[in-house]
């Protein structure tokens, strides 16, 4: 095969944010090449920015408006001399309209030809070139007619319970399972606004609804010269809302005569569409074994990380080298498959509100320490904003070991380092997950997390004694010394409560997310807790504990039971009990545009009754009345940008006959 002539590469500019481009520029930096970031208006400060060479502002704060527009990536390429641009995953990286102006301008796509990537962009066209070809399929429809009649039919045909998918796009965007007849509708248009706003292109699909199955793909690898390679598998079953949540390498339970079969089916279709550089086949696995086709992801992939790991390869640097027209360096005999490695993504969510996105400042922010076998892919730093404007990941974790027990332990421990504060992230969540028995026990499928919801997101109960205790110690030993501070031996420098007579008790009101409570210390209540940098070691009996407790000005943040706690000192006189203002407001649970005003001053509603819509990170959330009654007034307007905590529309209750 004919290989065009590429000069020698020294520039990249990466057509991305947050922690993908951050992980191209650690590879492109370490092959010597010079870093081009490229920025919205609302991340000129954020961490891919600082860490590149050169960073160029697209304006704008929505992503249509700066990561989405081609004319201004490509002109941010020639101003800044990068000759390779890398979408990266997202945005515009499944464009074959973006591949295509990247060529025309003679620049080079670390990515797969426009022509593969037309070919399975849209799943409904790839769908029907994978049926052409022989491959199993989920039963569907996949075709052109995009009304809600042809869909209603379509699906009763298939049988509830059904699937609607964005035909442009993936990571659980323009994804809705329906149960009912009833539902389609409304389901399918607030699928296609979503897949609008995430893809620019609203078109569906729908298919059977498979139950209980495992989610396996197969990492593919092709080059300019005819070669194509598998690199094993991923098992990326826990989901939720059809959104990777742990993704883990080799699949469990997989046997080598699957891995063969799945692999082989992977490369013929990345060669019968011409494919070069890295790309991902989906399957779904059902319990016998059998395999069908879902869709090719023309990018590298979130999860590429575990795949590295039990390869030993850096995926990022082949994308760079064979987009030069260098061969693939190894055969497929010649592929390693080294122990087992878990990523888990780290979301600014609250999983007890419906994984509903976070934002907000990181106003604390700490990685787990570096080692053998751990590996921490992220795009934020300390102090970095969490926009709605977003996909709300925060970065990844990755654990390797010899075993899948040893990654797995590994893992746990890196969890359990982990410090965030300042917003709402998923990392208890996580570390429920990767402790569960039935996770232990690689007992797999993607209705893992809502078969295990109760154990996974336990009901919210009230902070124990035994935690106020801690807390108050806490809080008082991590307190800055503002007197005497020349002279250590001053009675003026302890906070012991010393007094003439010897330490009295301490009395603090702490507040913790909505408690509050008076805590006394008795004045030996401190002998066995003490500050060793940012742990708090605690000794009973004979046995020494740690845990987490870091200063933040006025805020403590302190691990406890797998969660993280804001704590902070608070003025009994100056509590004040919020419930009294709005009592009828629905409030907005995060920073977000209004799309939709549904009802209007005046009108009866019931409970459960849409009201407003709001787009937040790139997904639809619905605010439902919360009571039957009359909408008494209404605080916001489409296309108005509304903060957390905003109220957007007043309720008047109904009044119940006697």
């Amino acid at each position: 095969m004919s290989v065009p002539h590429t000069p020698p590469l020294n520039s990249v500019l990466i057509a991305n944010r947050g922690e993908i481009a951050c992980r191209v520029m650690r590879t492109a930096k370490a092959m010597g090449l010079t870093t081009v970031a490229v920025h919205s208006a609302t991340d000129s400060n954020a961490r891919h920015v600082r860490e590149a060479d050169i960073a160029v502002n697209l304006g704008g704060s929505k992503a249509s408006e700066s990561y989405l527009q081609i004319d201004k990536l490509i002109e941010a390429a020639k101003a800044s001399g990068a000759q390779a641009i890398h979408p990266g995953y997202g945005f515009l990286s499944e464009n074959a309209g973006f591949a295509r102006a990247v060529a025309q301008a003679g620049l080079i796509f670390l990515g797969p030809p426009a022509s593969a990537i037309d070919a399975m962009g849209s799943k409904s066209a790839a769908k029907s070139l994978m049926e052409t070809a022989g491959v199993p399929l989920v039963p569907g429809y996949h075709g052109d007619a995009q009304d809600a009649a042809t869909f209603r039919e379509a699906s009763a045909r298939i049988g509830y319970p059904v699937l609607l998918k964005a035909t442009a796009g993936g990571g659980g965007k323009g994804m809705k399972v329906v149960e009912r007849d009833e539902d389609l509708a409304e389901a399918l248009a607030s699928a296609q606004r979503e897949a609008q706003s995430a893809f620019g292109d609203s078109r569906m699909l729908v298919e059977k609804y498979v139950l209980k199955p495992r989610h396996v793909e197969i990492q593919v690898f092709a080059d300019q010269h005819g070669h194509c390679l598998y690199l094993n598998e991923r098992d990326c079953s826990i989901q939720r809302r059809h959104q990777k949540v742990v993704e883990e390498a080799p699949a469990p339970g997989l046997t080598p005569h699957m891995r063969q079969a799945m692999g082989e089916a992977a490369v013929r279709a990345a060669q019968a569409i011409g494919y070069v550089g890295a790309g991902t086949v989906e399957f779904l696995l059902d319990a016998r074994g059998e395999f069908f086709f879902m869709e090719m992801n023309t990018r590298l992939q979130v999860e590429h990380p575990v795949t590295e790991a039990i390869t030993g390869l850096d995926l990022v640097a082949w994308q760079i080298r064979v987009a030069q027209g260098e061969p693939l360096p190894i055969t497929q005999a010649e592929v390693p498959l080294n122990g087992h490695a878990i990523e888990v993504r780290l979301y600014a969510e609250d999983p007890a509100n419906d994984f509903l996105p976070a934002t907000g400042t990181l106003t604390l922010y700490r990685e787990s320490s570096a080692g053998p076998g751990r590996r921490v892919d992220s795009g934020v730093a300390e102090g970095d904003e969490v926009s709605p404007f977003y996909d709300p990941m925060l970065g990844k974790l990755i654990a390797w070991g010899q075993t899948r027990e040893e990654a797995r332990l590994r893992l746990l421990a890196m969890l359990d380092e982990f410090a965030i504060g300042g917003l709402r992230t998923n990392l208890a969540f996580l570390r429920r997950i990767i402790a569960h028995p039935a996770f232990a026990d690689a007992k797999l499928d993607t209705g893992f997390i809502p078969r295990y919801q109760d154990e996974l997101l336990p009901a919210a109960e009230g902070l124990t004694e035994e935690f106020w205790q801690l807390a108050a110690q806490a809080y008082l030993s991590t307190a800055p010394v503002t007197a005497r501070t020349d002279d250590a031996h001053s009675p003026w420098s302890t906070r012991s409560g010393l007094r003439l007579g010897g330490p009295c008790e301490v009395t603090l009101r702490l507040a913790c997310g909505a408690e509050s409570r008076s805590i006394v210390l008795p004045s030996d209540s401190r002998q066995g807790v003490r500050l060793n940098g940012e742990h708090l070691l605690i000794e009973q009996d004979g046995v020494r504990r740690q845990t987490i407790a870091i200063r933040r000005a006025d805020t403590l943040y302190l691990r406890w039971q797998g969660d993280v706690h804001a704590v902070r000192a608070v003025d009994p006189i100056a509590e004040v009990d919020s419930s009294h203002g709005h009592q009828g407001g629905l409030t907005a649970p995060m920073n977000g545009s209004i799309v939709r005003v549904l009802v209007r001053g005046g009108e009866q509603v019931q409970v459960g009754t849409p009201l407003v819509v709001l787009e937040a990170m790139k997904m639809e959330h619905s605010i439902r009345a919360n009571t039957a009654g009359t909408v008494a007034a209404l605080y916001c307007a489409e296309g108005e940008m509304v903060k957390e905590g905003m109220v957007l529309v007043e309720l008047e209750a109904m009044v119940q006959a006697e």
